[in-house]
């Protein structure tokens, strides 16, 4: 676990960097590669243990990876994230992403609601996944505002101090080596952490829901840390939003095609509308002044701590 971290760190750092010079090379704002590069990134140790998990006929594993991620990203890295430091929200977060990420919970909830999640909705959960990416990046490159632009021009480090095509690949292999870095470290991780937890006797949907949620969700943590740190808010905070997007849209869709899934009992009566109830709350706090302040951010801390009781 302890190694895992360490990569987790570096692959972060990496990550970050990379992103904010593809946000400079593409000519968009770092929230849309924080919403598309930077969320896909960081989301794989969630998509690689999700596929897994399914194609091994362990939905419980599978769907509770992907549930306990989101609620773990909303309460523990968006809150932690906030505390450690105050973020700016944009517009677009509260008029295009949050009702994005709000309606793939609703929707993913209502995909269970039958008891089995099959191929037809997985493609239907791919095809959006696919339509919201292409809208995020048209939006970024044409009708990016004056305060977006403004940010923009000041994504520090973003060139790794070159020009032109050797800035433009230094940059997509800073991204290639981060994801790497962050699976493989979110993988050691989880190895070490369903170990502990098997020997424990947990099942496999708490497992899921717990243990490897917070695992595959390290690398959330550590790159909206880091990006917060550089004064990068929008990455900090559309890697959020945009990882639960994906989660929900890319990886169940995934995961479905590639097998249906059976849905727990106690994920469509429970862990969902922890959920939903997580996104729907993430709106007032972000409306509240366009930032999430320190005592916001302890109040999304304090909300997954109650979750945990009641899972627990």
């Amino acid at each position: 676990m302890l190694v895992g971290l360490a990569l987790l760190v570096g692959g972060a750092e990496a990550l970050v960097r990379g992103a904010s010079g593809l946000a400079l090379s593409a000519r968009v704002t770092p929230a849309v590669v924080g919403l598309t590069v930077v969320a896909a990134g960081t989301s794989m140790p969630e998509l690689v243990v999700s596929v897994q998990a399914a194609i091994a006929d362990r939905p419980g594993l599978s769907l509770g990876n992907v549930v306990g991620s989101n609620i773990f990203n909303i309460g523990v890295v968006l809150g932690l994230t906030a505390l450690v430091r105050p973020l700016r929200i944009q517009g677009s977060t509260v008029r295009l992403e949050w009702p994005v990420m709000f309606a793939s919970a609703v929707v993913l909830h209502a995909f269970c609601l039958n008891g089995r999640v099959g191929r037809v909705e997985g493609a239907i959960l791919l095809g959006a996944m696919v339509c919201f990416t292409v809208y995020v990046v048209w939006v970024g490159r044409h009708a990016a505002s004056a305060a977006e632009q403004h940010a923009l021009a000041e994504v520090a480090t973003a060139s790794w101090g070159r020009t032109g095509w050797q800035a433009l690949a230094l940059n997509l292999l800073a991204v290639a080596v981060g994801i790497a870095l962050l699976a493989a470290g979110a993988r050691t991780m989880v190895h070490g952490a369903v170990g502990v937890a098997q020997a424990l006797g947990v099942s496999s949907t708490v497992i899921g829901l717990t243990i490897v949620a917070a695992g595959t969700s390290t690398p959330e943590l550590i790159t909206s840390l880091v990006a917060a740190r550089r004064g990068q808010d929008d990455i900090a905070v559309g890697n959020v939003i945009g990882s639960n997007i994906f989660n929900a849209l890319g990886i169940v869709g995934v995961a479905a095609t590639l097998r249906p899934m059976v849905v727990p009992p106690e994920l469509i009566g429970r862990d969902d509308w922890w959920l939903i109830g997580a996104s729907l709350l993430l709106l007032p706090l972000m409306w509240s002044g366009m930032r999430v302040n320190r005592w916001e951010g302890a109040l999304l801390l304090a909300g997954f701590a109650a979750y945990l009781v009641v899972l627990l």
